[in-house]
């Protein structure tokens, strides 16, 4: 079956508009083709500097014929109702309809056969509908033409089984309109004449000639692979950096793999300032010693391939690379020349939010914070205090000014230089982390208790003024500072009251028209809950069983959430948890049902006096004995042995069920027995909601 070829040919892409422009191509040509009655096998797309290319394979020569039916009026409807029908349908008499007895009348219908159309002709509408709804971030007009796009358009390569389509592109009233074509070029100046494809295959290989790598992910390991290679020729290793690499990946069409030198007299700057400085402004490539530390090289992809083996690119890079680490190590040597404490005063000059006070302020509630924190974990309060003080001192340095990516980390440097302890230091480089899932977490008690306090401060200074995220909008990181404290928590096993730590950050808010203290730490509990899920939900953990937890009210211990999160999915899991949970759910049904009829709850004592068979007398006594057993278990946080104890109700809850008629004629029985079935949920609803769990 016949193949379609496209390729929008430009001047070039920025590469982070590249691989989502390839993917909106494709997402875009396949729904069109779909729309249209299109089947095919495969669609592939493919991105570089200059071009967009999508590739579909298993197209049809022809859409298939259609055959449309409309229901109209009743046979002997109104004139009015059946002319109404006759324009709908764009028929002119009923006689061009036909009659059908449906089983419930007999009605007119309107069938028209609608002949396939050659796909060549629909593909050329499809085309430039599709040019025209690429939602490019960014684009532009050039020259007198009208139509916006990412950069300059030069040509459009439209190839439908080996022929070129028929069609264009309309660029507006002044530059007209872009024929397709079946030619396009190779790279800009190794191989920058024109030449013809007839499909993918000879498009690919032709373009490979022309000193053009289509693949995204081919050129990614060619870059990674001769990086490395001229790394280990020095004995050196590359220092891993996808997001470099993907983005050196949209830079080249041809990668050649250049290594340069690095001036030894910049090597005292701290190795982040200086590959900082390379990836982001040179996108530069560093490597790394036998011991892990910053050799004095640097790899560069270059676009080219040259005479001299690219000795003039190098030594060019190398000049520009100069000019940009000499005013990092300027930065680097002023800022040694002020003490961090001297800086922190400017801080009150930086405003952290217009409702939340300065930076200087959040400093000072930080302080207090840390310390509290410190002091309920263990770790060091005086050391915690001193690190939050210096904490963002960095901000007002010229080295952050100039690269605000190593906050925290110039802090570390310059706290030590001064002679701060390694614990400050550390906190101090630590405190913004872990950044992301992907990111470290803090794990020196110092560290944690700062990297807290920074976070709580935000969020409840951001819910007090009614600043949550909403749907996908959170402009202020919260969501990542939750996630974030869940994980210094979690994986430091902290034994903190949230709602404690909550109130006593809000406490320090010296800042009227507040939310109450009590509303935001409830808001934030329900916040938490939903990311804990998340995180939960990542490690296997049902969402619901944490609903069935915190519905229960009064847990803000994640470590002890967790233990009972846990146990309690290892219990719905087992045969005895399931069928106890169906029995619960039988029960409550029944209890819910029997109050809104009788207009009253049941969840008084059962009378023992009132059980009269062994099945419901097995069933109080076991109800009882699980109660009494299962409260201690719960206060010694022993929740697998709890749910143990549950586990032993299931064979009287079932003798219950199998025997026992709850809906008795005597009326005094029938309600004692509704109690009993309350006081499975009861028993049950001790260790968490059962209702809220799924199945």
């Amino acid at each position: 079956m016949p193949e379609l070829l496209i390729e929008f040919f430009s001047e070039e892409i920025p590469a982070r508009m590249q691989a989502r422009a390839a993917d909106d191509l494709k997402r875009l040509v396949t729904e069109k083709l779909a729309a249209s009655g299109l089947s095919f096998a495969k669609a592939e797309a493919h991105s570089t500097p200059r071009r967009l290319a999508l590739v579909v394979d298993g197209l049809p020569e022809r859409t298939a014929d259609v055959k449309e039916e409309k229901k109209g009026p009743r046979v002997g409807s109104p004139e009015q109702a059946v002319q109404g029908f006759l324009k709908s349908a764009g028929l002119t008499s009923l006689d061009q309809c036909e009659q059908r007895d449906t089983g419930k009348g007999v009605f007119y219908f309107a069938v028209a056969e609608k002949k396939g159309r050659d796909t060549a002709e629909v593909l050329a509408e499809i085309i430039p509908a599709v040019m025209a709804e690429l939602p490019w971030p960014k684009s532009m007009r050039w020259s007198s033409g009208d139509v916006r796009w990412v950069r300059p358009l030069h040509s459009i390569l439209a190839v439908f089984g080996g022929q070129t389509l028929a069609g264009s592109f309309n660029l507006g009233e002044r530059q007209g309109s872009l024929a397709f074509g079946n030619t396009t070029r190779g790279h800009r100046f190794l191989s920058p004449e024109p030449f013809a494809v007839e499909g993918f295959a000879d498009y690919r290989e032709k373009l490979r000639a022309a000193h053009v790598i289509l693949d995204r992910e081919e050129r990614k390991a060619k870059v990674k692979a001769d990086a490395e290679a001229l790394a280990a020729a020095q004995g050196l290793t590359l220092s891993p950096d996808d997001g470099l690499l993907e983005e050196v990946a949209g830079l080249v069409e041809w990668p050649v793999m250049l290594m340069g030198s690095i001036d030894e007299a910049f090597m005292d700057v701290p190795a982040e300032v200086l590959i900082t400085s390379m990836r982001t402004h040179q996108k530069y490539f560093a490597v790394l010693d036998k011991g892990g530390r910053m050799a004095p090289r640097f790899i560069v992809a270059a676009n080219m391939a040259t005479a001299d083996g690219g000795k003039a690119v190098v030594a060019g890079n190398e000049r520009v690379l100069r000019a940009r680490l000499s005013d990092a190590k300027f930065f680097w040597d002023q800022d040694r020349k002020t003490k961090l404490e001297e800086r922190v005063p400017k801080l009150a000059n930086i405003t952290f939010h217009a409702k939340l006070g300065t930076v200087s302020e959040k400093v000072n509630r930080v302080q207090v914070l840390a310390a509290e924190i410190a002091r309920a974990t263990g770790a060091d309060a005086d050391a915690a205090t001193r690190a939050a003080f210096l904490a963002k001192a960095d901000l007002v340095t010229e080295v952050v000014g100039e690269f605000p990516e190593v906050q925290g980390i110039m802090g570390r440097y310059y706290a030590l230089g001064e002679g701060e302890s390694a614990a400050v230091a550390e906190a101090i480089a630590e405190h913004y982390k872990p950044l992301g899932p992907n990111d470290s977490c803090p794990k020196a008690p110092v560290s944690v208790a700062v990297a807290l306090a920074d976070k709580l401060d935000t969020l409840v200074g951001f819910f007090a003024i009614d600043e949550k995220p909403t749907g996908s909008k959170d402009p202020y990181a919260l969501r990542r500072a939750a996630l974030g404290i869940i994980r210094l928590v979690l994986e430091n096993g902290l034994r903190l009251n949230l709602t404690q730590v909550f109130q006593a950050a809000h406490g320090l808010y010296r800042v009227g028209g507040f939310a109450a203290s009590d509303a935001v730490a409830g808001d934030l509990l329900a916040f938490f809950a939903d990311r804990l899920k998340v995180v939960l939900r990542d490690q296997g953990v049902r969402h619901d069983l944490v609903d069935a937890v915190f519905s229960l009210g009064g847990e803000d211990d994640l470590v002890r959430l967790l233990a009972r999160v846990k146990a309690l999915q290892e219990f719905v899991g087992s045969e005895d948890g399931a069928n106890l949970l169906t029995a619960y759910k039988r029960a409550s049904n029944i209890v819910r049902i029997e109050e809104k009829k009788d207009g009253k709850a049941y969840d008084q004592p059962v009378d023992a006096a009132l059980l009269t068979l062994t099945e419901e007398k097995d069933l109080y006594g076991a109800l009882t004995d699980a109660a009494a057993t299962a409260k201690p278990l719960l206060d010694k946080e022993d929740f697998t042995g709890t749910m143990g104890v549950l586990a032993r109700l299931r064979g009287p809850v079932d003798a219950f069920f199998d025997k026992v008629t709850v809906n008795a004629e005597q009326a005094d029985l029938r309600a004692n027995r509704l109690r009993l079935l309350s006081q499975i949920r009861a028993t049950l609803n001790a260790v968490a909601d059962f209702s809220r769990i799924e199945g």
